[in-house]
């Protein structure tokens, strides 16, 4: 009898080793940009040490990824505040980041969907010039340049200024056509120049246009030596970026939320910029960088 119980209880441990070994990886989907392919590194790593099993799926577009979750195609995903209001819950009136992130939490708990801990960082829009041309034309605001811009037309339309611009702003409920009426800002067409974003970047730096819609936390804002002016009529929408995970998923998997939360609180502004301009500036990979940034935090 005993060693029938012996038999059954080293049976039953067989099957929870196995059962853990067959047990589906977490999926996880991240966007088709430099910060996405960091973050994507860096959740891996940090739940692989963790002793979770996770496989990653990059360059996933914001609305594929938001019905996978939906539909339980994908686990965890780190979303940003603004596209979750805006894009998918239909919400374009303005609010604070703590506004914003509380009514997606709120309302994605309806689907399902958990918003952890927001990093203390905000990827949002703006608008940005030469550092040295901003400080000479002491321009550090929205108003101020949009004060210059129809100071030329006026004066000097032989030399109107150029905005560099990307194809989907254009079209978004955040874009141009509100921020041109929030700020009162007059364009002929042809001041308008519709590039890929990233091009954005380098026409700004090389004076081929003379201010250029960034992200902010992109690596080439700092590494270009280009200055962000500031929204000083609060336009642009908050996108402080989140871990979220399905509600089931968390249950299921102990210490998870913990995991994601001790990766969001080492970002901000600052750390991710930088980290965006070792892969975009300094040609290293997102997971040469996302190790070394583990490393040094002292979780690899």
């Amino acid at each position: 009898m005993t060693l029938k119980k012996h038999l059954l209880g080293w049976l039953a441990a067989a099957l929870l080793v196995t059962g853990q070994a067959q047990a589906a990886p977490l999926i996880l989907a991240t966007k088709g940009f430099t910060e996405q392919h960091i973050l994507s590194a860096m959740t891996v790593q940090y739940l692989q040490k963790k002793g979770f099993q996770v496989q990653p799926r990059t360059n996933i577009a914001a609305v594929i990824s938001r019905n996978a979750m939906v539909n339980k195609q994908i686990d965890i995903t780190w979303e940003y505040t603004g596209t979750s209001l805006i894009i998918f819950n239909h919400i374009d009136k303005r609010m604070s980041p703590q506004e914003s992130y509380d009514t997606v939490k709120r309302l994605d708990a309806k689907l399902g969907l958990v918003w952890l801990n927001p990093a203390n960082m905000n990827n949002t829009y703006a608008f940005a010039m030469q550092r040295k041309r901003a400080e000479a034309e002491n321009i550090n605001t929205l108003s101020e340049m949009v004060a210059k811009i129809e100071h030329i037309r006026q004066t000097d339309p032989d030399n109107n200024w150029m905005l560099g611009l990307d194809l989907e702003f254009s079209g978004r409920s955040d874009g141009m056509k509100p921020l041109q009426d929030a700020y009162q800002m007059q364009l002929d067409r042809p001041q308008i120049r519709q590039m890929d974003p990233g091009l954005v970047y380098n026409a700004v730096r090389d004076g081929f246009v003379d201010a250029g819609l960034v992200y902010t936390t992109d690596g080439r804002v700092k590494g270009f030596d280009l200055k962000v002016l500031e929204d000083d009529k609060g336009f642009f929408p908050g996108y402080a970026v989140t871990p979220v995970v399905r509600k089931e998923i968390l249950d299921a998997h102990p210490g998870l939320d913990d995991a994601l939360n001790t990766l969001s609180g080492l970002l901000n502004n600052d750390v991710i910029s930088t980290l965006n301009a070792q892969v975009d500036i300094d040609h290293q990979s997102p997971q040469q960088v996302a190790r070394t940034f583990l490393q040094q935090k002292g979780l690899l």
